[in-house]
């Protein structure tokens, strides 16, 4: 059949009267044999599903077969809205139900696909959903499907981007640097080509959002929000960047805008955490404490567990990352229920710190057995899926306990045993896992020993991990400077005057 390309007011949605009507998503060109009007909202569910916008992408893959019910790939792009690759997550029945809507079986639903490509893409989806066993064995057959898609079509530039995804999401939601990497190459090769889909920037973004690769996406960040402006989490996305970087200003700016216009209806959530991280990195605690105030008192704040566990972690970066020791948000009744091991974990190390320096040794035990039983548990979702994040953090409480407690020598191995964990882990985005990073805390406990030039490499250490990390780059200032290291001193306290200047 022909190939189908539609007019570009179809695929942008500001065009002419669409403009008061229809968020600005960026464009595809995804022929299909669909009817123009069914064409249309399929396209901006494409567009959508590009941006993880997954319930909008889900409204207009419906309206699309509303307009044509038998149009197989408006049901294959409702199903994949099920799948979350990058977040680790698949509704896999959710899925399922949706293809069944198409036809009973695998070979009643090929049959509403009229095209060898059209039904290539159900067939990967048919097994990513359909197939028998695990989760991560579909994924893998389902990333084989669209590879073999995409080495049949390879002037298909949707079967690029979606291969590339489904790459990244081989490895149940941690990076796997050499499957990352490759994705990224896939992802800036169509982006150099499509300097407009949004697909090809958001999946670059996502492949290299680490300290070490970062600069491969920073162009890629700069252009997903003016590419993708109606999509909120394309606002954000670009922060995976400029987080991984030290930009603080576009971090805090850019999280304000996906968290969307009207403050009163902020909650604890990704955007909203991410925001506070970015103001503590400014210097700004009292702003990031009111924020924190903020979310809390939305009425939606602990509706559901997801939001439960953003509040715990909120909670847990502005006592320690604010160093607040006797903050009143400690005494907030949160409810840990169903929150997720990972946030339980950065609750109680948020607490024993806080009581170590309040000198409540007690409680500061009491909260260190509690979260060593956490070490082995079961993973029960949210932060901290690694277990050796768990134990960072134990080994970190249990070494500050001891060195507040005189036995300095003993504290540091400790410490120095948690960076090892640390150093070990997978390389996450984000604001670090380990709520209170080893080689930073190492650092502090080094200068306090009057070792300087030590305390200066664990800080240079720290912030390789997290580039632009106040704590860190305090430490290392002081540490330079009684070090004898003027140069690297003078460094860190002109980026230190930047960094908390731009922060008003």
């Amino acid at each position: 059949m022909p190939r189908l390309v539609f007019p570009v007011a179809t695929l942008v949605f500001t065009v002419g009267s669409l403009a008061a009507q229809q968020p600005r998503l960026g464009t595809v060109d995804f022929p299909t044999s669909a009817s123009a009007p069914a064409q249309t909202e399929f396209l901006r569910g494409v567009l959508y599903l590009h941006s993880f916008e997954y319930g909008d992408a889900a409204a207009a893959f419906r309206e699309a077969q509303r307009l044509e019910p038998r149009f197989a790939l408006a049901y294959w792009g409702e199903a994949l809205t099920y799948n979350h690759p990058l977040w680790n997550e698949h509704d896999r029945d959710a899925a399922l139900a949706v293809l069944q809507r198409l036809g009973p079986t695998p070979e009643a639903r090929a049959a509403a696909a009229p095209t060898d490509r059209e039904r290539r893409y159900l067939e990967a989806a048919e097994l990513l959903f359909g197939a028998s066993g695990s989760k991560a064995k579909r994924d893998t057959l389902h990333a084989a499907a669209m590879e073999r898609l995409h080495a049949a079509h390879p002037e298909d530039d949707e079967a690029a981007a979606f291969y590339a995804l489904s790459l990244m999401g081989l490895s149940q939601g941690y990076r796997d640097l050499p499957t990352y990497m490759r994705a990224g190459a896939m992802a800036l090769e169509l982006l150099s080509r499509h300097p407009d889909h949004p697909g090809a920037a958001h999946y670059v973004i996502h492949a290299f959002d680490d300290p070490t690769h970062a600069p491969l996406g920073l162009p890629a960040a700069r252009a997903y929000s003016r590419i993708a402006p109606g999509a909120d989490h394309a606002q954000h996305m670009t922060t995976h960047i400029f987080l991984a970087l030290g930009m603080w200003d576009d971090v805090v700016r850019q999280n304000e805008i996906a968290s969307g216009p009207d403050r009163a209806t902020w909650v604890p959530g990704h955007y909203t955490y991410w925001l506070q991280y970015g103001l503590l990195q400014q210097g700004r605690v009292d702003e990031a404490r009111t924020l924190l105030d903020l979310v809390r008192r939305n009425p939606g704040a602990s509706a559901n567990p997801r939001r439960r566990a953003h509040l715990l972690a909120m909670r847990a970066a502005q006592v320690v990352n604010g160093e607040r020791w006797e903050d009143a948000v400690l005494a907030w009744p949160l409810d840990t229920a169903a929150a997720g091991t990972g946030a339980l974990a950065l609750e109680l190390f948020a607490r024993g710190v806080a009581a170590v320096h309040r000198g409540d040794v007690a409680s500061a035990q009491a909260a260190l057995a509690s979260l060593q039983s956490l070490e082995s548990a079961a993973y029960l979702g949210g932060w901290g899926g690694q277990p050796g994040v768990r134990a960072a953090m134990a080994r970190e409480l249990e070494g500050i306990l001891a060195f507040e407690g005189g036995e300095r020598e003993a504290g540091l191995r400790l410490v120095t045993e948690a960076a090892a964990i640390e150093d070990g882990l997978i390389v996450e985005y984000g604001p670090p896992d380990v709520v209170k990073p080893a080689h930073e805390l190492r650092g502090e406990m080094l200068l306090a020993l009057g070792r300087p030039a030590e305390a200066q490499q664990a800080f240079t250490r720290a912030l390789q991990a997290a580039p632009g990390r106040l704590l860190a780059l305090r430490g290392l200032a002081r540490a330079a400077r009684d070090a004898g290291d003027a140069a690297v001193a003078e460094r860190a306290e002109r980026k230190l005057a930047a960094q908390q200047r731009s922060g008003g």
